[in-house]
């Protein structure tokens, strides 16, 4: 089908197919071979997937689950790089468990958090899940497109190192609070899926997570950077919500009258 031309999955797994040499599979490589790389079939019987599921990936017309996107990066040879493409691309959730948590907002926090229009804030789950957002906070974290959970947007995302100009230190404390969830829920499906996603794409979280644990405090960064504004300065203000436990509200605010402050009025214009 032409229109299958047009699907950014499909388009990324047939060109990163033709980049991938037979041998280099440990396939034969003959000489009557009609594509560049390997063939829809060959990558289907790497993957451990039938050639008509494989194939309708390609089309677009299949959701792949986290499972069948770690098979497909291991046929494709993915590296690192190739393979943030790939979850992005796919966005992979069906065979997911849903959370062992229900995480609801209760309207009253809901409505605090639209009133709250100087900061950007919003809500974030027990494991990083970010629940709901205030429209400023939208504006703040436009570029983000794996934007659902915080981990996530300072790992994988490929706005977050320019995002998280402090990236380092965010890093940290975020993997320092993400372990101690992890010691208070150790069977929790929804978090070892998420340890699991974070350690299989990236290095820096292996190395944080595997890091011995760190005595005292531990505080994100207060440097941010968005495109339309530039360099923000923001404090980093964390308010447990009592009547939803594990769950807390971040907000932003800026110094008064500085020119973070300001950068964050001209943001306000854009979230309206």
């Amino acid at each position: 089908m032409d229109s299958d031309r047009n699907d950014p999955l499909g388009r990324f797994l047939r060109e990163r197919r033709a980049l991938v040499r037979p041998e280099q599979a440990g396939l034969p490589a003959d000489g009557r071979r009609q594509v560049p790389g390997l063939r829809r079939d060959e990558v289907a019987h790497l993957a451990g997937l039938s050639v008509g599921y494989y194939a309708r990936l390609e089309q677009g017309r299949e959701h792949p689950t986290r499972q069948t996107v770690e098979s497909l990066a291991r046929a494709l040879r993915l590296d690192e790089h190739a393979l943030v493409e790939l979850y992005r691309l796919a966005r992979p959730t069906a065979g997911r468990r849903r959370p062992s948590r229900v995480e609801r907002v209760a309207p009253e926090v809901l409505a605090l958090l639209n009133d709250w229009t100087v900061a950007p804030a919003f809500i974030l789950g027990w494991s990083g899940d970010v629940l709901v957002r205030n429209p400023l906070a939208n504006v703040l974290h436009n570029r983000f497109v794996l934007g659902d959970n915080l981990l996530r947007m300072i790992f994988l995302d490929p706005a977050g190192r320019q995002f998280f100009r402090d990236w380092t230190s965010t890093a940290r404390a975020a993997v320092h609070d993400l372990r101690q969830v992890a010691r208070q829920t150790p069977d929790d499906h929804h978090l070892r899926e998420l340890v699991g996603e974070l350690a299989i794409i990236s290095h820096d979280f292996r190395r944080l997570w595997a890091a011995p644990e760190p005595r005292g405090a531990l505080t994100p960064g207060t440097r941010f950077h968005h495109p339309d504004v530039g360099d923000l300065h923001l404090r980093t203000e964390i308010f447990p919500i009592a009547s939803r436990p594990g769950l807390r509200l971040i907000a932003h605010p800026a110094e008064p009258d500085s020119p973070s402050a300001q950068a964050l009025a001209l943001l306000g214009t854009l979230a309206t």
